[in-house]
């Protein structure tokens, strides 16, 4: 138990960028921390639905209330995910050799691919927003983060890493199948009871699931491997779907 505890607290100093009281690193707790990334998901989703809330509550114009929900997820995670976003869009619309994609991929500038590709999501999560007509329920704005995070965690630990991934070597030494198959369980839990008591709106879990395949293996094909950036390119692109598909609903 106390190694579950400092693998979840590892996983919040990493992947949200709201202060943590524990701040200890394990390396034997490292192979489990992408397993919590859907606890991870769920606390941050609970934030957002609170946040939503109260500004709906709280009769905030409709412009500056989507902005600041469009841009929450970014800011409390500290820009990790669309950091990998931005250098996954840069590479693989580059069309260049393998090589070169995989060069790009770790260049700490932005190119413009990656801005043009920004703007669009950015774009298209605040436009959604917008449409949000007061009756949506806002509990899937913790369904949204916690499957993104369910489908990510099953794909880092089943994927065949690149070899200048974080999740490549000695990352997978210790990695064990229990932690994928926890992270398949979570995902069929949240996806269930979205259903049970979202209702309609149940089927979210669903296109953020799908969206976020596709996009991986979009980005995996093209750079031939799995990463970290690759999963924050598809994760972003996912909740942005799932935004997308409350609006339509």
């Amino acid at each position: 138990m106390k190694k579950c505890f400092k693998a979840f607290m590892m996983s919040m100093t990493m992947f949200c960028a709201i202060p943590c009281p524990y701040h200890g690193w394990d390396e034997d707790c490292r192979p489990m921390t992408t397993m919590f990334l859907p606890f991870v998901g769920a606390w941050i989703g609970a934030l957002w639905a609170l946040i939503a809330y109260l500004l709906n509550f709280l009769g905030v114009p409709l412009f500056l209330r989507a902005a600041v929900v469009c841009a929450f997820p970014y800011v409390v995670t500290g820009g990790i995910h669309m950091d990998g976003f931005l250098d996954v869009s840069d590479a693989i619309r580059s069309w260049r050799g393998i090589e070169e994609r995989r060069k790009i991929l770790k260049d700490p500038h932005v190119g413009s691919f990656a801005v043009v590709d920004c703007l669009i999501l950015v774009l298209v999560q605040f436009a959604a927003f917008c449409s949000f007509d007061g009756n949506e329920n806002l509990f899937t704005l913790i369904q949204i983060p916690t499957v993104s995070r369910c489908v990510a965690s099953i794909c880092v630990y089943t994927l065949r890493p690149m070899p200048t991934s974080q999740y490549s070597g000695d990352y997978q030494t210790g990695v064990r199948k229990s932690y994928t198959g926890v992270s398949v369980f979570l995902l069929i839990l949240s996806t269930a009871l979205g259903f049970v008591f979202l209702g309609k709106y149940g089927f979210v879990s669903v296109v953020v699931a799908l969206a976020y395949l596709l996009y991986m293996y979009r980005a995996y094909r093209n750079l031939e491997g799995m990463s970290g950036d690759i999963s924050g390119y598809a994760l972003t692109i996912a909740e942005m779907c799932g935004i997308v598909a409350v609006a339509l609903l």
